[in-house]
C-alpha cells in the first residue's frame, strides 16, 4: 500500500546567492492590495532552500517546495530548474563551483 504524501507548498523564485554549500537564497515576489489606497504593491521575500548538488547559480529561475527543516533556516528544497540565468553562462565558463 502506497502512503499518500501531504500537499506541500511549492513557490517560484529567483536565487540571488549561492555563496553557501548546498543552499541558496531565493526571493519571491508577490502582489498584495494596499488596505486603503487599493493599489497593488511589489512585496518579497527571502528562502533559503537546500540545493543538494549545487546545480543552481545566481539568476535561475527556480521552484521550491516546503519539506522538513533541514537548518534553523532552510525549510525548502530545490524541485527543478525552470529557467537559467545570465550567472549560470558566467560559472560555466569560469570552470564550475566557486
Amino acid at each position: 500500500m502506497t502512503e499518500q504524501r501531504n500537499a506541500r507548498r511549492t513557490v517560484v523564485g529567483v536565487v540571488v546567492s549561492t555563496k553557501m554549500q548546498k543552499t541558496i537564497s531565493v526571493e519571491v515576489d508577490r502582489l498584495t492590495m494596499h488596505p486603503k489606497y487599493k493599489k497593488f504593491v511589489k512585496r518579497s521575500s527571502r528562502y533559503y532552500a537546500h540545493d543538494e548538488k549545487t546545480e543552481a547559480a545566481l539568476g535561475d529561475v527556480v521552484e521550491v517546495m516546503e519539506c522538513r527543516p533541514i537548518s534553523k533556516q532552510k525549510k525548502f528544497r530545490l524541485v527543478r530548474i525552470i529557467r537559467r540565468g545570465k550567472g549560470a553562462a558566467s560559472r560555466a565558463a569560469a570552470g564550475g563551483d566557486q
